[in-house]
């Protein structure tokens, strides 16, 4: 019996050691989480706190996250001293349509690209591809020249220019493509489906979960890009909230609790659409990591 006994706690202790090394190393990483989390909320915390305070009481030391004094006067003042109106409405509106349009447009090019040959079509979509690797920095001056020349500098169109069908969503929505099975395809078209129609109505709702993420991708850059706006527009009529909280920093003061109070309020879209499209964006996200 004790032989028997010993053998069988010999079997049970190694498979009861790797159990434990694996909650261990649960533990480890939710504590890891944690503290990241903590790290990313807290300027979010400081800022919402400040939104709330005098602006002397801003930067008082140590940092006091319950306001002693709370205030809305950031807020109201935000209205009533400068148009934040007006420049929200704008970025709302800039950003969604062309998230919108080079969402719909990328997929179709991917489109082709997955599921059409035709002459030049591996050259084409590799010269597409390196585009990737230039930085943005480097196409800003040339770009500034070429739309400035256009005549479309201080107007709404020029916040769209580069974001729209860029090569990364070209890219993301072939490889999405890809996976549509042919035959798919091929059945449709045998009941007479066009192919313009095809994509809208088979594609389309396959590859749904990738748009989503396609499409918060897109407004989150294009809502919260600074330097080509700065760079194409000087018309302060035309500001977008990156353009119009930046313009309330002058050389001699800076409106902290303005500030503040605008960055709070120009994050309610992003959480907006991150409820709306939460679903197809995690969907998206997870089948391109399953993909790659």
């Amino acid at each position: 019996m004790t032989a028997v006994s010993y053998r069988e706690d010999a079997r049970v202790t190694p498979h009861r050691n790797k159990s434990r090394g694996r909650k261990l190393a649960l533990i480890g990483t939710h504590v890891g989480l944690f503290f990241w989390l903590i790290v990313a909320l807290t300027p979010l915390i400081w800022a919402l706190s400040g939104s709330f305070k005098p602006i002397e009481d801003i930067f008082v030391s140590p940092p006091q996250i319950i306001p002693e004094r709370p205030t809305v006067a950031n807020y109201t003042d935000l209205f009533s001293t400068v148009p934040f109106f007006g420049w929200f409405m704008r970025s709302i509106l800039i950003a969604g349509g062309t998230a919108a349009f080079s969402t719909f447009f990328c997929a179709l090019a991917g489109f082709a690209f997955a599921k059409y040959r035709f002459p030049g079509e591996k050259i084409l979509f590799n010269i597409m591809l390196s585009s990737l690797m230039i930085p943005f920095a480097i196409i800003l001056v040339p770009l500034f020249i070429e739309v400035t020349r256009m005549g479309l500098s201080n107007q709404y169109i020029a916040y769209s220019i580069p974001f729209l069908i860029p090569a990364f969503g070209i890219f993301m929505m072939r490889q999405f493509i890809v996976s549509v099975p042919t035959e798919l395809l091929e059945a449709a078209r045998i009941d007479g489906c066009g192919e313009f129609r095809l994509f809208l109505g088979v594609v389309i709702p396959v590859i749904r979960p990738a748009l989503g993420a396609l499409f918060v991708w897109f407004f989150l850059t294009v809502y919260n890009d600074f330097l080509w706006p700065a760079v194409i527009v000087s018309d302060s009529s035309r500001y977008t909230l990156t353009l119009g909280l930046n313009s309330l920093r002058t050389a001699y003061s800076t409106e902290y609790g303005l500030v503040l109070a605008g960055t709070m309020l120009a994050a309610l879209p992003t959480l907006i659409i991150f409820i709306l499209l939460r679903k197809q964006l995690i969907e998206g996200l997870t089948a391109g990591a399953v993909k790659a």
